[in-house]
């Protein structure tokens, strides 16, 4: 169940959401919600993306190593998945 929520934007930002909405193929109300949640997102999850690419950076040969049918490269080979 969602419920409205009204919000005030000057004209300016209002076309802003509108050109950004129309090359996301998407609403304004869908990018505001997407902020919203954004919003209250969990502090501790601020960095998290660039702290794993960090370790799998490190740590790559040993994964390919350790997996190697599945390291990056064979995932876009002729009949794997990708």
């Amino acid at each position: 169940m969602s419920k409205p929520v009204t919000i005030r934007v000057d004209d300016e930002l209002h076309a802003l959401l509108k050109q950004r909405a129309e090359d996301e193929g998407t609403t304004v109300t869908a990018l505001i919600a997407r902020a919203a949640r954004d919003a209250v997102r969990d502090p501790r999850l601020e960095g998290a993306a660039e702290v794993f690419r960090s370790f799998i950076d490190r740590h790559a040969a040993e994964f390919d190593a350790a997996f190697p049918e599945d390291s990056p490269g064979q995932l876009d080979a002729p009949g794997r998945a990708a």
